[in-house]
């Protein structure tokens, strides 16, 4: 079925993208696999072509156009491109961190940050998850305790993508440790501050291009003037009105990937022969892909109505989740089934599949979980 979700504007950025991928990031991903972290150039040559702050307005250096398709856009590429997880920093800059500083921001804020981040000079990050809690935000115990006109940070958080990278970190806090979603803050912690130490690049399953890392910190004094937002409190609030499109960045990825897994298997089996035929040609081959291809189809109109619903001001949470939830588990079947098509060559990491099968597997749990997705759905339903 044809996709409407896009206009002449969105194909020519993504012909511009896809020439950005191709000799900026593909060529060197399989180095930066092996450092488990992209250069930092990465952000200020995406930032030179106009791959970052899309959606900033015109007065801070950005792009001035707030439309989410162009963020589609470049989730749907790197997916392509077979070299997602170099370019997943981009993405987490753009669609989950940088939309807190367009809403929350002061105007002093905004001069101050904005620039930066639209140029890539400024990397991005978000720190929530902390040692132990998972899921549940507000058992943090990260505290920020006001002192003058600072306040004083102490904890830890795990798990931060762009962690090793970031010069400015929307730091989950406790404001006020006797309470819980009402005591929690945001605050914007800054490369360079004493006592902000980063912890070791994890050691992941798959997505080994992107730096995700341990942050501490211990007595760091933040000035006032860097809390999100007019007031204590806030952080629970600003952080669920927020993740509605941080999950449905994710839920596009995961079609992406799903459609682009797809397309490889459908080359090997085309090529593959056993017994004489292309494998391709077996019943089970063009059953299995016949259901991939719809389920794929299926979850791709369902997110680019949710992209038009976040461009309206309408997407819900519920909905946002139904994507995520839907199109993570959807990515993960296909690189399965797709893999087993491969035979035993599916095994070998030297075949894109190894790599998106390995790659697949978080989808399912940053972000939230499919087990807090249904969550939130079946509240949804008055449950």
């Amino acid at each position: 079925m044809r996709r409407t979700l896009y206009e002449s504007d969105h194909e020519d950025f993504r012909e511009a993208f896809r020439s950005f991928i191709e000799k900026e990031i593909v060529p060197h991903e399989p180095q930066w696999e092996r450092d488990g972290i992209v250069p930092r150039e990465l952000f200020t040559t995406a930032g030179a072509n106009g791959f970052l702050g899309i959606d900033v307005p015109e007065t801070y250096g950005g792009g001035g156009v707030p439309d989410f398709r162009f963020n589609a856009v470049i989730a749907e590429e790197l997916m392509r491109s077979g070299a997602a997880a170099a370019g997943l920093g981009l993405t987490l800059h753009n669609d989950i961190v940088l939309p807190y500083l367009l809403a929350y921001c002061s105007e002093e804020q905004k001069q101050r940050w904005l620039p930066g981040v639209v140029d890539g000079s400024l990397i991005l990050a978000i720190a929530m998850t902390e040692p132990g809690i998972g899921s549940d935000l507000a058992s943090m115990s990260t505290t920020a305790i006001r002192d003058g006109d600072h306040y004083v940070v102490n904890g830890a958080k795990t798990f931060i993508t762009n962690g090793i990278n970031a010069d400015l970190v929307i730091v989950a806090v406790k404001t006020d440790p006797s309470q819980k979603h009402k005591g929690m803050s945001l605050l914007v912690v800054e490369r360079g501050m004493a006592g902000f130490e980063r912890g070791r690049n994890l050691d992941k399953l798959g997505q080994h291009a992107q730096d995700t890392a341990e942050l501490s910190f211990t007595d760091v004094r933040v000035p006032v003037a860097n809390l999100l937002g007019p007031e204590e409190g806030q952080g629970f609030t600003q952080l669920v009105s927020n993740l509605p499109q941080e999950r449905l960045s994710i839920g596009i990825a995961a079609v992406a990937a799903a459609r682009t897994a797809l397309g490889h298997t459908l080359d090997y089996v085309k090529e593959r022969k056993a017994f004489g035929s292309p494998i391709g040609s077996f019943q089970n081959s063009k059953f299995v892909l016949a259901e991939l291809d719809t389920e794929i189809d299926i979850a791709e109109h369902y997110v680019d109505d949710c992209v038009r619903a976040l461009n309206a001001g309408e997407l819900t949470a519920v909905d946002a989740s139904k994507a995520k939830y839907w199109c993570t588990e959807l990515q993960g079947r296909v690189v399965d089934r797709c893999l087993q098509l491969h035979g035993g060559y599916g095994y070998m990491t030297e075949y894109p599949i190894a790599k998106a099968y390995a790659d697949a597997r978080i989808t399912r749990i940053y972000g939230g979980t499919t087990e807090i997705m249904k969550e939130v759905i079946g509240r949804g339903l008055g449950l």
